[in-house]
């Protein structure tokens, strides 16, 4: 169980040291390269230090991982039990930055979004009962404080923080995004109508 345990911080290690570092700027070319990627589709919540996004559709279609993660009620769910409606899915964690400063944006679109679109912000933290008040201390209202203290979905997707996923309701994938984005905005409206 130790040696478990010893996994998990040293990849939740290299997910800190490589997800949470978005604000280079991707390569354009390559990004090009790609017919599926679409960069700059949603605009960055900041685009100062050049912060590069793009919206990823190589998994379009493909089934939701089926790893375990907590409820806010402490339940284990699954993003199976979520289908039925849309699904948008931010991961994160409450020591990534670029994922602190679109929780905001994520709050307001919850709001927006209830009830055609279940929203699902699920900490990658390891350390579980911190992230409830973290939650509350911003006035997060809308978003739900979901768990993932072993970073099944993010290990399971390959992603770095923050990741956004959106699937349809059917709860397979219809495109992904990685680093910060302002949710607010008319085009991450669009792309949250693709699911519809």
């Amino acid at each position: 169980m130790a040696s478990r345990s010893a996994i998990v911080f040293l990849l939740g290690l290299a997910l800190a040291a490589a997800g949470c570092d978005r604000q280079r700027p991707g390569d354009g070319q390559a990004t090009a390269a790609h017919n599926d990627t679409s960069p700059d589709e949603v605009q960055p919540a900041s685009k100062k230090h050049g912060a590069h996004n793009a919206v990823d559709r190589h998994q379009r279609g493909m089934a939701a991982v089926d790893s375990v993660f907590i409820s806010p009620e402490g339940k284990r769910v699954r993003l199976a039990d979520f289908r039925g409606k849309p699904v948008l899915l931010n991961l994160w964690a409450t020591w990534c930055a670029p994922c602190v400063k679109e929780l905001p944006t994520l709050d307001t679109l919850a709001g927006q979004l209830e009830p055609k679109v279940t929203m699902l912000a699920v900490s990658q933290d390891m350390e579980p009962a911190k992230v409830a008040p973290f939650v509350a201390a911003r006035h997060l209202t809308r978003l739900k404080p979901y768990t993932d203290p072993e970073m099944g979905l993010s290990l399971g997707y390959r992603v770095n923080l923050p990741t956004t996923i959106l699937f349809d309701a059917k709860g397979h994938e219809i495109w992904r995004t990685s680093g910060e984005m302002d949710w607010t905005s008319a085009a991450a409206r669009k792309l949250i109508d693709e699911a519809f």
